[in-house]
């Protein structure tokens, strides 16, 4: 069933259908708030690095660690989400991931070495897990059919915006910060009540895991968990005011249809399948998750400091063309948002990965010029303004497609028996790319050289262009119990 097959709606029922649209929107905003933690944890850590490494004295590989060590933290979050997710339901969820960053926000900035802000890394790390899968998946539930993608893409703008405040908020921290000597971080010099700057960069995340908490105290069950426990009346009262189906006890009835196959399903809702031990639906999100990290889009934003150094940026310079390219990174999304539900996911996909090949390439072929070595490289005039031209059709062609449309697809692909443990395993995979990324960009970058690093992201971004060909089907107006038309049968 679809929405797109009903009959034109008069003028009242018109006006309901605005209104539950219009809530709709104000409970994936409020639910998008776990996007912006996602983002503005992955983006905070720049501004402190340097500053954490000469105040712990530490050596370039366990700092490192301490920067990547939290997407493990993340892995294991999204793991065990949708576990909890079928078990407790959505908002306690929220809530639990909510107080596990408010609580890590609150360690880190008061850690006395560098082993205690690693735990502290690893807790936020599993609440920013814990909201990456729920957060897609309650917002797929909550959506009317027709606007569930733009809807659905409101989780990469979260995350876009997360980056850019983190980004800013970092910068003002820094700008605040006492005189220190020469060579060493501004964020180490100290900022408000005496504290050093780089710990006020993690203690403002407090702020936004406190509203996120208040979220997930105040938004409603999703309808599909109320049914699947029971309770029918509850799960019609959600519906009536963000689905506004013309037959609520119809809807009902199709969601209870699910559910009821579901149950006599049972020993088939694992994942297991006959592809290397998993359903095909299942590896085709893992390998959707996968591709979206092995682009390079994370390095940079991680690394985006010797990038653009390298173009002929100073110090200072590379901070607030950082800053430039997250604000890109948030416009462009708006893009998405708008032809989501229009042109479909699958187009957006092959533009985004056309246009992440080519501008990749072109940066592989400008670093093929490139001078000296190490944190020293640099570009010969025309190939570092070609490199930063490059650089930002990249994430434009990213933030475009593959940002927001990857969660969009990961929340509303997979049939209704298997959404929260298919959504949490390729979200596990997701974050254990990014890792991989992550970890693996500095020794690369120094071993192999930029060009080549560049190339192999380029080689990465063609490979999507011909998964998204052969294996992703369309789920523009599709509602989500037709999911199941579309999945291959379990073994």
């Amino acid at each position: 069933m679809t929405d797109s097959t009903e009959q034109p709606l008069d003028p009242e029922e018109s006006r309901v259908a605005r209104s539950a649209h219009r809530k709709a929107i104000t409970l994936s905003v409020s639910a998008a708030v776990g996007g912006f933690l996602f983002g503005f944890d992955s983006s905070v850590i720049n501004g402190a690095v340097d500053a954490i490494e000469k105040d712990f004295a530490l050596s370039s590989t366990v700092t490192g660690f301490a920067v990547a060590v939290a997407l493990l933290g993340c892995a294991v979050g999204a793991w065990y989400a949708g576990r909890l997710a079928d078990r407790w339901g959505r908002p306690r969820v929220m809530l639990l991931g909510a107080l596990m960053f408010l609580v890590s926000s609150i360690g880190s900035g008061f850690a006395f070495s560098v082993w205690d802000l690693i735990l502290w890394r690893i807790v936020g790390g599993i609440g920013i897990g814990i909201a990456s899968v729920i957060t897609p998946a309650y917002i797929a539930e909550i959506s009317p059919t027709a606007i569930r993608g733009r809807l659905a893409s409101l989780q990469q703008l979260a995350i876009t915006i997360g980056i850019f405040v983190a980004l800013l908020s970092d910068q003002l921290f820094a700008t605040t910060a006492g005189s220190v000597d020469s060579g060493t971080p501004i964020a180490l010099g100290s900022s408000l009540f005496g504290l050093e700057a780089w710990r006020w960069m993690f203690l403002v995340a407090v702020i936004p895991s406190a509203v996120y908490a208040w979220v997930a105290l105040t938004v409603p069950e999703s309808p599909r968990f109320l049914v699947a426990k029971g309770k029918i009346e509850e799960a019609r009262t959600v519906l009536r005011s963000v689905l506004n189906p013309r037959d609520v006890d119809a809807k009902v009835t199709q969601i209870e249809d699910s559910v009821t196959r579901d149950a006599k399903l049972v020993k088939q809702t694992s994942l297991r399948g006959p592809r290397f031990g998993l359903l095909p639906i299942v590896w085709v999100g893992i390998l959707l998750s996968v591709f979206q990290q092995f682009v390079g889009i994370n390095v940079i934003f991680y690394y985006s400091t010797t990038l653009w150094r390298s173009v002929g940026f100073d110090a200072s310079d590379s901070f607030k063309v950082s800053t430039i390219t997250a604000i890109t990174n948030v416009v462009v999304t708006f893009i998405a948002i708008a032809l989501v539900d229009k042109i479909g996911r699958k187009p957006l996909l092959l533009f985004g990965s056309a246009g992440m090949t080519i501008s990749l390439g072109t940066m592989a072929l400008a670093f093929t010029q490139a001078t000296g070595t190490g944190d020293n490289v640099s570009l010969p005039s025309p190939w570092g303004t070609v490199a930063l031209i490059a650089a930002n059709v990249f994430v434009i062609s990213f933030g475009a497609s593959w940002g927001p449309v990857v969660w969009v697809l990961l929340g509303e692909m997979f049939p209704n028996r298997i959404r929260a443990s298919a959504l949490a395993l390729a979200a596990a995979a997701q974050w254990l790319a990014n890792f991989a990324i992550t970890v693996s960009f500095p020794p690369m970058a120094s071993g192999l050289g930029l060009s080549w690093v560049y190339a192999m992201y380029g080689t990465f971004a063609l490979l999507s262009f011909v998964f998204v060909a052969l294996k992703i089907k369309e789920t523009r107006n599709r509602d989500l119990e037709d999911m199941e038309d579309t999945a291959p049968a379990p073994a």
